[in-house]
């Protein structure tokens, strides 16, 4: 069995996309998952599976989400230790305990590229904020105070290609990693 996450993009965000965390998962339960387990009210899904394609479990979980609470929403699957081993290439300046700073990790969903991304939102305002990508992910960090000078902010939510990412924070990143 092998340890994977789950993140649901898009529910319970201001009221939108509703889903109770027990109840999803005691979807993922009937699916066969063991071991699951949720992690905020923001789609973070910690499982183990015998199975050992992402998209297969994407092709499992997407149905379960529609019939049980009628979301077609995206879902990005990535094992545990995968992650572990992309939060190791992090870099210096990403995730420290610097409370002025706002660190997310932007998980990239295939086929999208991180290329298409900076074609579609653009650079990074480099006065405001940093960016690293490694894989299918970009790290990103930012002033608090500065948020909505930087290019990237809302552009994540509001570009073409806004349904084909997921950000989490990296305080959620490292605990769902730890789970």
């Amino acid at each position: 069995m092998k340890r994977y996450i789950a993140l649901l993009r898009g529910i319970n965000i201001s009221g939108k996309n509703k889903v109770a965390m027990s109840e999803l998962k005691e979807g993922f339960t009937e699916l066969g998952f063991a071991e699951v387990t949720t992690y905020l009210n923001s789609g973070n899904v910690i499982f183990s599976s015998a199975v050992d394609d992402e998209n297969i479990l994407v092709n499992k979980i997407k149905p379960m989400i529609k019939d049980r609470f009628n979301l077609d929403i995206p879902v990005f699957i990535v094992l545990q230790e995968k992650l572990r081993e992309l939060l190791s290439k992090a870099p210096d300046w990403w995730g420290d305990d610097n409370k002025e700073i706002y660190d997310n990790l932007i998980f990239i969903m295939p086929p999208l590229s991180c290329e298409e991304i900076y074609n579609e939102i653009g650079n990074p305002k480099e006065e405001y904020e940093k960016v690293y990508n490694y894989q299918n992910v970009i790290f990103w960090s930012f002033s608090r105070k500065d948020y909505q000078k930087t290019n990237w902010w809302s552009k994540t939510a509001s570009s073409n290609i806004s349904d084909k990412i997921t950000i989490r924070t990296a305080n959620t990143v490292r605990k769902i990693v730890g789970m």
